[in-house]
């Protein structure tokens, strides 16, 4: 192979049943490089990682490392790591019933790891030298959704790789966190790594990446230096059409404005659950869209969740259109006209064995009862109705939600709760991992649905996303209400110093 480069895959071809999903695939990575490997969801890159390293068989096409003489042949995770292949997936691929110290090592010996003092103290020198909250000891379901992710790095970072995969490690991590990260990243680097950098965030590829590979549907669209690839360019790049600026969307939202004598669709006062949120209040009036934003960890997520009934409310009210209603359950919820697309689609979202079909017409069926099913017709008229609607790229409505891309997945969850027409919807990272062409898709769909009368509520981790799509803001810290915004205090320095500086 050319001097520097270490890692050639050449004329890649995989083959899905109906789908082309990797066409004569190019990818070349050098050492000591952070290179992005960018697309839509559906674009390949995922694929592209999983032939890389042996998830996936290759119908066709060839892989080179430094130090190997001629192809290589990766037929399993264990041959990528043997090789020097390490990878980070988007969804935490750990065990959460073993400890931190397990979860490092599993895998990692040709028997039981025998030297249980030896493997906590090696655990503990890497958490402490990647500055880690974390025991050896702990179980690893006792870590925080972003502590498990900076787990995950740190096994992957210990296994002395000279390519080093990270698809979308980012989609958990505070600003903080990512900081460290991209620290980690750049020594790395120095080292003469080779980082393929998998994410959505377009300012964390330009903050931290050298080159951008850019997939679409399955091809190579080309390989460029970062200095060379505007971020308009990108983008047009990634969605195959002129795209002149993602906030162009800003201006389809119109400021909201209160009718005089209007009733809140919900009104909660004092609500607490057993997650730990402290006592907030909170309301939403009819078209409008809102939104809880917030550094990770400060409760937003379980503020809607308490909404809906998720976690388990131990105190406070809540009123539908001024009447005092008891929300213990999601089906509470439900059946009083409250949607909640999750922020975990894996976890809360899908069910990976149904089809699309299936998935669409889950939420609808629940307040139904079971007794009453709906006719295979029925079912079929629905789904191709919301394939449609939403764009849902699928070989058919039989295919399992769980062989869709994520952001198909994630459409498919939004077709299950439009389907059950409610007045008031929570969107919960509705755009987390997906490309930005579906990210606009959604923002303009929940603008629609506004003006049309529904009541969203909006959360994301992406504040300019926030402040494009909310006309009121519920600012968060420390799992408590510090502020809320609207009008011409909906900017990111307002938002950034009420997060800083709580209720001043």
């Amino acid at each position: 192979m050319e001097n520097n480069v270490v890692l050639k895959m050449r004329n890649i071809h995989k083959i899905f049943p109906g789908v082309r999903a990797l066409q004569g695939v190019d990818f070349t990575l050098r050492k000591g490089e952070i290179h992005a490997l960018m697309g839509e969801n559906g674009a390949g890159k995922s694929t592209l990682i999983k032939v890389l390293t042996g998830v996936y068989g290759k119908e066709e096409g060839e892989i080179f490392l430094d130090g190997v003489e001629g192809a290589v042949a990766i037929h399993s995770p264990q041959d990528a790591q043997k090789l020097g292949i390490s990878t980070v997936y988007q969804e935490i691929t750990l065990c959460p019933n073993l400890s931190v110290a397990e979860n490092m090592f599993i895998g990692r010996t040709d028997g039981v790891y025998q030297n249980w003092k030896k493997m906590n103290a090696d655990t503990d020198r890497i958490l402490k030298s990647l500055d880690i909250p974390a025991k050896p000891t702990q179980q690893l379901e006792s870590c925080s959704i972003a502590v498990q992710q900076m787990i995950a790095i740190a096994r992957a970072v210990d296994m002395d790789c000279k390519v080093l995969i990270l698809d979308e490690p980012t989609s958990s991590l505070d600003e903080q966190e990512v900081a460290k990260l991209f620290k980690l990243m750049r020594d790395l680097r120095e080292r003469g790594v080779g980082i393929i950098f998998v994410t959505h965030f377009l300012d964390q590829v330009y903050e931290v990446c050298d080159r951008i590979t850019v997939m679409r549907d399955g091809k190579l669209v080309g390989e460029y230096a970062i200095s060379d690839l505007p971020r308009v360019q990108l983008v047009s790049k990634m969605l195959g059409k002129e795209l002149d600026d993602l906030s162009d969307i800003k201006g389809e939202q119109k400021a909201y404005v209160k009718e005089d004598g209007a009733v809140p669709v919900l009104e909660v006062e004092g609500l607490v659950s057993d997650a730990g949120i402290k006592p907030f209040d909170f309301h939403i009036d009819k078209g409008e869209v809102n939104g809880f934003t917030g550094l990770l960890g400060s409760g937003r997520s379980e503020c809607v969740r308490a909404i809906f009934g998720a976690d388990r409310v131990t105190g406070g009210t809540v009123k539908i259109k001024g009447k005092n209603v008891k929300i213990s359950k999601p089906l509470d919820a439900m059946k009083n006209g409250i949607a909640y697309l999750p922020e975990d689609r894996k976890i809360d979202g899908i069910v990976g064995d149904l089809s699309v079909r299936d998935n669409i017409i889950l939420a609808k069926q629940v307040l139904r009862g079971f007794f009453k099913p709906f006719s295979k017709a029925e079912a079929n008229k629905i789904a191709d109705e919301y394939i449609k609607l939403l764009s849902i790229k699928t070989a058919s409505k039989d295919t399992p939600i769980k062989s869709l891309s994520g952001g198909n997945q994630q459409k498919v969850i939004l077709a299950r709760w439009l389907f059950t027409h409610p007045e008031y919807l929570i969107l919960d990272e509705p755009t987390r991992g997906i490309d930005v062409g579906t990210k606009i898709d959604i923002q303009k769909l929940v603008l629609k649905l506004a003006s049309e009368g529904m009541s969203v509520t909006f959360i994301s981790s992406e504040l300019d996303e926030m402040l494009r799509t909310c006309s009121r803001l519920v600012v968060m810290r420390d799992r408590k209400v510090v502020g809320e915004l609207t009008g011409d205090d909906l900017n990111q320095n307002k938002v950034m110093s009420t997060i800083a500086g709580g209720d001043k």
